[in-house]
């Protein structure tokens, strides 16, 4: 068994843990559970391992004060963990009628876990782009942030992508056909947008929408 007051001791020295208080916050447990392991006097072993995982420590330290007194890293897990930067554009998707404001000038940088990106597409072809209207509500909202890869531009049914019509920019549904390509938004109050005939030589795809965001 390890001593609830010597390990405690190595817990304040290793991390921002000072109390007891502290202690139960970082375990996820009442106080209660750290009065009775402190009257005890012992420790069980699944608060040294989630202690371990929170903290990055050794196991063998935090039980016996023995070796270093950091866990060892696993190389798989630093690349797993390795981010990739995606810049945030100025060209601010409308779910409503279209917008204007087509000037794809990177104005901030987001920084995400990359092997997370790589499940979703392509990292590098991505970029983050605001949403203004509510057509795509409740789905997409009204200031939602958008991560759309650019990669991604082979239309597939009701799948939502970024599109472009003219200068207008959109987020919407996509349905191609046999001479048309059908908009469509979520919000019931919004009628499908056809484009068709001379229409679609201004029509293109600027990416697939593969994740939202929004604050509270």
């Amino acid at each position: 068994m390890i001593d609830f007051h010597t390990f405690f001791i190595r817990i304040q020295k290793a991390t921002s843990i000072t109390t007891q208080h502290d202690l139960a916050k970082a375990l996820g447990v009442n106080r209660s559970a750290i009065t009775q392991a402190k009257r005890r006097n012992s420790i069980p072993q699944k608060w040294v391992l989630a202690l371990s995982r929170s903290f990055q420590l050794s196991t063998d330290w935090l039980e016996f004060g023995v070796g270093k007194q950091e866990a060892a890293i696993d190389p798989d897990l630093l690349e797993n963990t390795a981010t990739f930067t995606v810049p945030k554009v100025f060209a601010r998707l409308c779910a409503g009628d279209g917008s204007f404001d087509v000037e794809a000038t990177p104005i901030e940088e987001h920084i995400f876990k990359e092997s997370w990106l790589a499940q979703k597409g392509t990292p590098s072809a991505m970029v983050l782009m605001d949403v203004v209207g509510d057509s795509m509500e409740p789905y997409i909202c009204q200031g939602d942030t958008v991560l759309v890869d650019k990669s991604q531009q082979t239309l597939r049914p009701n799948i939502i992508y970024a599109v472009g019509t003219d200068d207008s920019i959109m987020v919407k549904r996509v349905v191609k056909e046999h001479g048309k390509i059908t908009l469509t938004s979520d919000n019931p109050d919004y009628t499908p947008i056809i484009i068709q005939g001379d229409e679609l030589l201004s029509f293109r795809v600027i990416g697939r929408v593969v994740w939202s965001a929004r604050d509270y």
